[in-house]
């Protein structure tokens, strides 16, 4: 079972397989050999072979952690980041996972007799921003875990039947909500958790214990982590803090490259970068057409830096023939990440394994149009209290019909979503992520409103929306992005998508001191005349003048062009052949609409392509369910 497992992952670690039996626990591992070539073998064991560990990611600290530990008595065997962790564990228990810095997915197992006797107790950890994954469930009575929803899938103990609740986010967002999976009894195990699991047969069902959260980055805390007066300095803190999280992140034994598009974060990333290392590889992705190339800027970048640079010319006829690899390549559906498949898969065909993101500044420093567009929608649900609900479904429907006309219809949709029910939603800023309006899901679906407030996904994002509420406006805003978009969609398509080819993603920006410090500072010193202000003022004498001053653009693919040519008609044909997994729940008709609405100018190309790679990833992986005879009755309108 665990082999099968193995073998569906062998993507994430080609280089190198480990394998620890001590019954009742077998832990397997494919290893991506980055610190420590020779000597980085999992599992990792500590001195007296009563801890082992298999470990995915990387601990940034893990030098100051190995000194710390050496003086306390521990010996190490290799160079590893790994190790670390055992002997971390060894100290400080299930404690230990406070004191590590990175991104990471982690087994312990506690083997009291050794290598030869049976495990105690296996200790699961993931990192507190979730940029590694790490999948469980419960099955015939013993607790699976993975990188990966498809390993579990591989094992032959989980059955491929559709996560129905999980359907709902999907719609509403574009991607899968946290703590669930596509799959029916596949959880996520949240981010900044941990899960303590004795080894029994059967296992106990056991609850994840969170380690860190809000209260980490609560903003009457002082977090800062050098003696510079955090309140009269802080863009000089954050100078240091992002210049000790490259350096820490580009700690490595193979060669390390740079995502480069002509933006603000990637430029930051790349500067910083080679400020510690000459001739770091930079990489950007290039288009025929001209208006949705970064090639101009990035090259003028890159020169400038003296990056070794490369460019990847993308095509939709390209786009089109690689389409299936691309999709195969997420672990759960997605409406994002093809384009960090194409950049990762470049990055590795020119031999890096390991590549640097700008992924979280956006969040952190008030980059996204939600930190001004959020309390639009407050306003709106506000008002919308004051009205009677006959005028509030009329001004609502009015807004949904010009949007079927307007230049901006996605604007035009939350608008109305946010004044016909606010309360269909936790908070104002998630009116703002919306793919779907809550009518539409609603309307489709069948449950109501407050059928979807028992789901775990609901709960969640409510969970996250009252932590927010104890923070100022700017930094609530950005609370809900690290916990809902960013870790529900960038980071999990990015670690699914890169790990398909082989290639590590680093993210400097969320490394969790510079986290930490950003998120206490209060609203008004991340405010300014541009978003990202604070970020600007830190780094503005390493960045080109021409990057601060341009306007925000992000780093997206030409999806409205190429889906009226010839990739529109790949997406067309795989639209009308419906998945019968998910007929029972979403029926085919409403995919239809939705793709002729699409042509007629009525709708953005966001969500007919979601539906297409959830429609894909359903063949693909779920097995088919019986279609309910009165289920084509169903109304198929989308507003």
């Amino acid at each position: 079972m665990v082999g099968r497992m193995m073998a569906a992952m062998r993507h994430r670690g080609p280089d190198e397989e480990g394998f620890l039996f001590a019954p009742p626990v077998s832990l397997g591992m494919q290893r991506l050999s980055i610190i420590d070539l020779p000597g980085g073998s999992q599992p990792v064991w500590n001195e007296t072979q009563t801890i082992a560990v298999v470990f995915n990611g990387e601990i940034y600290n893990f030098r100051e952690l190995r000194k710390e530990l050496e003086a306390a008595g521990h010996q190490f065997r290799t160079r590893s980041d790994t190790e670390v962790i055992v002997h971390a564990y060894e100290s400080w228990g299930k404690d230990s996972i406070k004191r590590l810095q990175g991104m990471y997915a982690f087994a312990v197992a506690e083997l009291p007799e050794g290598p030869s006797g049976s495990a105690l107790r296996v200790f699961l950890g993931r990192d507190p921003l979730g940029i590694k994954p790490l999948y469980y469930t419960y099955a015939g009575g013993n607790l699976l875990f993975a990188s990966e929803v498809r390993a579990l899938l591989a094992s032959g103990c989980v059955q491929p039947d559709l996560g129905v609740e999980t359907v709902p986010a999907y719609l509403l967002f574009g991607s899968v909500c946290e703590p669930l999976t596509l799959i029916d009894g596949v959880r996520s195990l949240p981010p900044g958790s941990s899960l303590l699991v004795r080894a029994e047969s059967p296992v106990r069902e056991t609850e994840p214990e969170t380690y860190w959260d809000t209260g980490i980055a609560r903003q009457d805390q002082a977090t800062s982590t050098s003696s510079i007066d955090r309140a009269a300095r802080p863009a000089l803190e954050v100078r240091g803090l992002l210049e000790r999280a490259v350096a820490s992140h580009l700690i490595a034994d193979v060669p390390v490259g740079v995502f480069l598009s002509s933006g603000l974060d990637s430029t930051a990333i790349a500067a910083l970068a080679s400020q510690v290392q000459r001739g770091v590889h930079t990489f950007t992705v290039l288009f025929p057409d001209t208006e949705f190339s970064e090639a101009d800027l990035a090259r003028r970048t890159a020169k400038r830096l003296g990056t070794r640079h490369l460019e990847l010319m993308l095509s939709d006829e390209e786009m089109v023939s690689r389409l299936e690899e691309a999709i195969a390549a997420f672990d759960q559906p997605s409406m994002d990440g093809v384009n960090t498949y194409f950049v990762s898969w470049a990055a590795r065909q020119a031999g890096l394994k390991v590549a640097l993101s700008g992924l979280g500044s956006d969040e952190l420093f008030g980059g996204y149009d939600s930190f001004r567009a959020t309390s639009r929608a407050a306003r709106a649900g506000e008002l919308a209290s004051y009205l009677p609900s006959s005028v509030r479904r009329l001004a609502a429907g009015a807004l949904a019909q010009m949007a079927s006309f307007g230049s901006s219809p996605d604007r035009l949709r939350k608008a109305s979503a946010a004044l016909r029910d606010s309360e269909l939603l936790p908070h104002p800023y998630f009116c703002t992520r919306l793919l779907f309006t809550p009518q539409t899901v609603v309307s489709r679906l069948g449950p109501t409103g407050d059928c979807f407030k028992q789901m775990a996904w609901w709960k969640w994002l409510d969970n996250r929306a009252r932590e927010a509420r104890a923070m100022d406006s700017f930094t609530s805003i950005s609370w809900l992005e690290l916990r809902a978009y960013l870790l529900n969609t960038l980071l999990r398509d990015t670690d699914a998508v890169s790990m398909r080819s082989s290639l590590e993603v680093r993210v400097p920006f969320l490394d969790t001191p510079l986290v930490e410090y950003v998120l206490s500072l209060p609203g008004r010193e991340k405010l300014g005349e541009r978003p990202k202000h604070l970020l600007v003022a830190a780094l503005r004498e390493i960045l080109p003048r021409e990057i601060v001053e341009q306007k925000k653009r992000t780093f997206t693919f030409p999806w409205q062009t190429w889906l009226r040519g010839s990739l529109g008609k790949r997406v067309a044909a795989g639209l009308a052949d419906w998945s019968p997994a998910l007929e029972q729940h979403l029926g085919h008709e409403f995919a239809r609409v939705v793709w002729q609405d699409f042509l007629a100018g009525r709708t953005t190309w966001s969500r007919p392509w979601s539906l297409y790679v959830l429609n894909e990833w359903a063949k693909q992986n779920l097995r088919a369910g019986q279609v309910p005879s009165s289920h084509s009755e169903k109304p198929a309108a989308v507003a």
